[in-house]
């Protein structure tokens, strides 16, 4: 898949529509186009991160307001995979060829799914969108498409029903493979990968009592529960920077699930302790909140080291941070034997769509194998850095179990020195998206001495 978002399908000069008058910078109509956009290049296989990154930049001008509302449109229309194709193949006579407009209409279908009242303008803005984006007769084709869509609002919606992509909104392989590893809980899993992803606060210790903080947020109209003796999940999100005490490095955001890492690596104080995949730093720096232990930080891509030392100097945190590959240790290790790793290895990411729902289209069945690969390189590569009588925590975003237990199970039968150790009263512990949180896998191995 490539990963370079710079790169966008051009049209031919000659095939260009009539340069018309610019769109407002604040109308739906401006939203849909800069959805359409970002949809059309997840579509040809770009990372939805490094697509919004220049996508904001090449439309400078927008509103919070309609940056808003294209960036919903973006996250719901990937998350409805399937959908727009289950509906494009009974509403068109051919796939179209032009990418942005089929991916303005797959955008307009999702808002037409999610707003019917406002069907009239939705149709009138997208049109307006694609006289100005499109040749010929795609303008009428637009038009046309949305109007019967509503006509067979009832009749798209059954075959909708019948369709496992279009009703579970996940690919077939997927569904598939949940579905046999899962069989009491895939159904859920799958709804609740569909659904907007919770917000849920860790509150930094060292800075402030988690009462103290809470207090302050629930004066101030941020309210919700709590998850644990630091987490703090928001009834509705907000945008990270409103957050009081949030610049004071009282507080971060992390997923309820992410938070559990942490505590299960059984640091104490003094020891030297690993982060082996450590951008962007939420769990080192949960680590460093809890104990005061020697932290190294390591990750390969320079860009989100700086990432783990902004997260860290605005928490009033420290620790050796390094780039560095964790399958490579002797580009970067010093030789001192670590009493604790925390393996949080690159997966799948398929216990996270919900927060970056492009990995559903992304992703491809044989790509499961080839993360496999790289998570038994790392452990293999981590494992002799370890101290005997160490403990060395694997992590992964995966609801997949060739990922998980699977990789576990062969790593352990490989390796007589080492021991799993019980996490309550399991051996692994696999979270599956809920309510409450993303989907993880954790599992602990010690080093026999």
């Amino acid at each position: 898949m490539r990963s370079d978002a710079s790169a966008s399908p051009r049209r031919p000069a000659t095939d260009r529509p009539p340069q018309l008058p610019p769109l407002p910078p604040d109308s739906l109509a401006r939203a849909l186009w800069v959805a359409a956009e970002a949809v059309a290049q997840v579509r040809e296989g770009y990372a939805l991160n490094d697509g919004l990154a220049s996508l904001w930049s090449a439309h400078p001008d927008l509103p919070p307001a309609t940056r808003g509302a294209a960036q919903d449109l973006i996250f719901g229309t990937l998350r409805d995979y399937g959908r727009g194709d289950a509906m494009l193949a009974r509403l068109l006579r051919q796939p179209l060829t032009e990418p942005t407009i089929d991916a303005l209409l797959r955008v307009a279908l999702h808002r037409l799914e999610v707003r019917p009242d406002t069907a009239h303008t939705v149709v009138d803005q997208a049109v307006e969108v694609a006289a100005r984006v499109a040749r010929g007769g795609l303008k009428g084709l637009v038009n046309a498409v949305l109007r019967n869509a509503l006509r067979q609002r009832d009749t798209l919606a059954s075959a909708l029903t019948r369709s496992p992509e279009a009703h579970w909104r996940h690919p077939v392989w997927w569904i598939e493979r949940l579905k046999r590893n899962a069989p009491h809980d895939w159904e859920t899993a799958l709804a609740a990968s569909n659904m907007h992803p919770p917000m849920t606060l860790r509150i930094n210790p060292r800075r402030s009592a988690p009462e103290a903080v809470i207090a302050g947020l629930v004066e101030k109209g941020y309210a919700g529960r709590p998850l644990g003796p630091h987490g703090w999940r928001l009834d509705h999100p907000v945008p990270v920077a409103t957050l009081p005490g949030y610049a004071e490095g009282l507080l971060s955001v992390q997923d309820w699930g992410a938070q559990q890492a942490a505590p299960l690596l059984d640091v104490a104080p003094g020891m030297r302790v690993l982060d082996a995949c450590a951008a962007p730093g939420g769990k080192a720096a949960h680590l460093l909140e809890l104990t005061d232990c020697q932290l190294t930080a390591i990750d390969a891509d320079p860009r989100r080291v700086l990432r783990i030392e902004k997260n860290l100097e605005r928490l009033g945190l420290v620790a050796d941070v390094r780039c560095g590959d964790a399958r490579e240790p002797r580009f970067w290790w010093d030789g001192l034997p670590f009493d604790r790793i925390l393996a949080d290895v690159p997966c799948s990411a398929s216990g996270v769509t919900r927060r970056h729902p492009d990995i559903k289209w992304l992703r491809r069945a044989d790509d499961i194998g080839n993360f496999a690969t790289v998570q038994r390189e790392i452990l293999d590569a981590l494992w002799p850095l370890l101290a005997p009588g160490g403990k060395m925590l694997y992590v992964t975003c995966s609801v997949f179990p060739e990922e998980n237990s699977l990789q576990i199970a062969r790593f352990a039968g490989s390796h007589a020195d080492c021991r799993r150790a019980p996490l309550g009263s399991a051996l692994e512990r696999t979270l599956l998206p809920d309510a409450d949180h993303d989907g993880f896998f954790f599992a602990l191995l010690e080093k026999q001495a």
